[in-house]
C-alpha cells in the first residue's frame, strides 16, 4: 500500500483529533487544580477538533479510491453476481410469516 498525499493527511486529521483529546483532559486537569467547574472545550481545542475531522473525512473518502457502479444492469458492474454453490440460499425464515399480499393505498 502506497502512502500518498491522502494517506498522509488522514493520518494528520487523526493525529489531531487525539492531541485535542489530550488537550481536553488536561484542560479538564487543570479546572480541578483551580476547582472551577467544566463548562466545555476552549475554542483553540475545538477549532483543532473540526479541522481533524474535517481532514479524517477528507481521507476517508479519497483514500479507497473510486467508488463502484452498484446498477445490476451497468455493464461496468462486475461485483453482483449469485454464489456458485447455492447451499447457502435459505427460504425457510422467519419472513414466511408475513402477509403475503399487502395493498397499500394512500388516502387523501
Amino acid at each position: 500500500m502506497a502512502a500518498g498525499p491522502g494517506f498522509l493527511i488522514g493520518a494528520i486529521g487523526c493525529f489531531l483529533l487525539a492531541h485535542a483529546a489530550y488537550s481536553t483532559i488536561q484542560y479538564r486537569g487543570v479546572l480541578k487544580i483551580l476547582e472551577e467547574e467544566f463548562s466545555g472545550s476552549p475554542f483553540n481545542v475545538v477549532i483543532e477538533i473540526l479541522l481533524g475531522l474535517g481532514l479524517s473525512m477528507w481521507a476517508a473518502l479519497s483514500v479507497p479510491g473510486n467508488f463502484s457502479s452498484i446498477l445490476p444492469d451497468s455493464d461496468e458492474n462486475r461485483y453482483v453476481s449469485l454464489p456458485a454453490n447455492l447451499d447457502f440460499m435459505i427460504f425457510n425464515h422467519r419472513g414466511r410469516v408475513l402477509p403475503r399480499d399487502v395493498d397499500l393505498k394512500l388516502t387523501t
